[in-house]
């Protein structure tokens, strides 16, 4: 059966109208005029067909049955008020984090046991999604994008800039690999939806032509994925592309890097971004970037404050 609630609208300046003896005071109090507090006092008491207040010219006293009725708004109230504190507190304890599906399995993923043993009591929930986060209906507190970024009115701190490279299997065309750019135009090239292969070219020195055809991926995790199994040679970042590069399941050719248009960024709203977890996250990320040699010299100063 439904229930018959009172205005819920009207509880809040009842209550404080009941605690305070006074519509003037209650407005105050809730930022409110004098006028809206007394229009849903009355709305209150037309709901319950009952006077709540007696009313003496300006001043307000609660009925026998206002008092009554005022108790139990404020028990309700106080619950609430500790179940939201509850769950606020909660989400002190839990960090919602939105990256890139290539910087979260190539970067972020091996390393997340070591902010986790640093901080036992933040729970670390990560979403690596491409779409832009949806900071309110996904509870989101931070995000790492790579653009150009800033975004306002968002929070937003660059704090790593990139180089691309081609990368290849040791294995592709049973070893013998292209030994100059110019090779690259009979080889197969991976592509992604929005890469940077002809402005690579540009950089390389060499006419920018249509280069062996080769799959293309929505993501640099499939691109460097496909380059591993030697299914051709792709464009890849130098912050992701690390370990790859250490355990010698890709190799680089050719030292002839093209910087990066676009850069990483922490990216939240005004309410998170001054969180200590959030703070906490982004302390540890520059200093595991800063870190590795292969992207310390990429780590941007942190902003003054």
């Amino acid at each position: 059966m439904a229930r018959r609630l009172p205005p819920l609208s009207a509880l809040r300046p009842f209550e404080a109208a009941a605690r305070l003896e006074s519509f003037s005071r209650a407005a105050a109090e809730l930022h409110l005029t004098h006028g809206a507090v007394s229009h849903q006092v009355r709305a209150l008491e037309e709901h319950l067909g009952t006077p709540l207040f007696a009313r003496h010219g300006k001043r307000v006293t609660l009925t026998a049955a206002g008092r009554t009725f005022a108790e139990r708004v404020r028990g309700s109230l106080d619950e609430l008020s500790a179940a939201a504190e509850s769950l606020r507190a909660r989400r002190e304890d839990r960090l919602t984090v939105s990256v890139l599906p290539s910087f979260a399995s190539r970067w972020l993923m091996p390393r997340l046991i070591r902010f986790m043993d640093a901080h036992p009591k933040v729970a670390v929930n990560v979403s690596a999604t491409t779409a832009l986060a949806d900071f309110a209906a996904e509870e989101v507190d931070v995000a790492i994008r790579f653009g150009v970024g800033p975004w306002p009115p968002l929070v937003c701190e660059r704090f790593l800039d990139d180089e691309y490279f081609p990368v290849a299997s040791p294995k592709l065309y049973r070893g013998k690999l292209p030994r100059t750019p110019k090779e690259l135009h009979a080889a197969r090239i991976i592509r992604e939806d929005r890469d940077l292969w002809d402005q690579w070219f540009k950089a390389a020195g060499i006419p920018v032509g249509a280069p062996g055809s080769g799959p293309v991926f929505n993501d640099s995790t499939y691109a460097l994925q496909a380059a591993a199994r030697g299914e051709g040679i792709a464009l890849a970042r130098r912050s992701i592309i690390g370990e790859d590069l250490e355990r010698k399941t890709l190799k680089r050719l050719f030292d002839i890097p093209l910087t990066a248009p676009t850069s990483y960024w922490f990216v939240s709203p005004k309410d998170t971004a001054g969180m200590e977890k959030v703070r906490i996250f982004r302390e540890w990320v520059r200093a595991e970037l800063a870190a590795s040699p292969a992207t310390r010299d990429l780590v941007q100063p942190r902003p003054k404050r």
